[in-house]
């Protein structure tokens, strides 16, 4: 019979990976193009999201422990990453789905946090004047929002084949 440990790391994983696969798939389906939608009214709810709420530091947790946690039910299934269950079917689509949800959380830090930080470096003074952005402004908000929503859409994408893997493999013979 498992012990609580084993428990644990998979109510982390399974809870917190379904927060960060939610929040994403909501975030890459109906909030960004609603908020592109909106224009600059748009500008206020990603700071309240990305400033006030911190978003991107629950979406890196969530990411984080769940591939923590992930890991670390890899880790006993596999008796250390050591035995013959690696090759088997099941913890090669495991390992397949780990690989998908750690480039997702690559991708996210590494191209959605600094091109979210550097669109409200850019609004914050927009909207503190009360003004339009001028063009050479507006060519950057376009260009960011375009990679903000590129990768976004593509870490959904990973995301969700990390769940399909999830989800049928132990049934993988």
């Amino acid at each position: 019979m498992p012990g609580p440990t084993i428990y644990l790391l998979r109510v982390l994983h399974v809870v917190l990976g379904v927060c960060w696969v939610g929040a994403i798939v909501f975030i890459a389906a109906f909030l960004m193009p609603s908020i592109r939608a909106s224009g600059p009214a748009g500008a206020t709810i990603m700071r309240q999201l990305m400033q006030e709420r911190r978003l991107p530091l629950w979406l890196m947790g969530a990411a984080v422990l769940t591939i923590l946690s992930g890991l670390g039910l890899y880790w006993v299934d596999s008796a250390g990453f050591q035995s013959p269950w690696l090759a088997s079917g099941p913890g090669r689509v495991f390992g397949l789905g780990a690989v998908m949800a750690i480039a997702a959380a690559g991708v996210g830090m590494s191209v959605n946090n600094p091109a979210g930080r550097r669109l409200a470096e850019l609004a914050a003074p927009i909207q503190a004047e009360r003004r339009a952005p001028t063009p050479e402004e507006a060519a950057q908000i376009a260009a960011l929002q375009t990679r903000l929503n590129r990768a976004t859409n593509l870490v959904a994408v990973l995301l969700l084949l990390a769940t399909l893997a999830m989800a049928v493999a132990r049934y993988v013979p």
